[in-house]
């Protein structure tokens, strides 16, 4: 075979210039579903479930310009105490949004967003960056 057929192969094969059913269109669409089906086996595309299983609650996701993002999280699936200190809110936000947004987030400000009758928070509002 010389180098102008195997040439005009691969381009048969790039333009998918071959009909239905011949030998080269099989080869084709094995390759295909080969790349398909056994590239997740190789490949880590870094994606998991979440730990906790379920959320406790609606999160609401917006973006806020470049890379941020507000987040609006359930007050029940916060565990913090009225208490606590800067670095224990952050990490219990944190762990909070994490199932939606994974681990590349870092919680840059946050506020309590509603309240209910007894004057305990129902939501907070989270800012993050990627």
């Amino acid at each position: 075979m010389s180098q102008n057929t195997i040439g005009k192969t691969f381009r048969s094969y790039f333009f998918w210039t071959h009909p239905r059913g011949s030998f080269h269109y099989d080869v084709m669409v094995t390759l295909i579903l080969a790349f398909i089906f056994i590239t997740p086996r190789f490949w880590d595309f870094g994606d998991k479930a979440p730990e906790n299983g379920a959320l406790a609650g609606p999160i609401q996701v917006l973006r806020d310009g470049n890379y941020g993002l507000v987040i609006t999280v359930p007050a029940n699936s916060v565990n913090v105490t009225p208490d606590a200190d800067i670095r224990t809110v952050r990490k219990a936000l944190h762990v909070a949004i994490q199932p939606v947004t994974g681990d590349a987030v870092s919680v840059v400000k946050w506020e309590t967003a509603d309240y209910d009758a007894n004057g305990k928070p129902g939501s907070w509002k989270v800012w993050a960056h990627r």
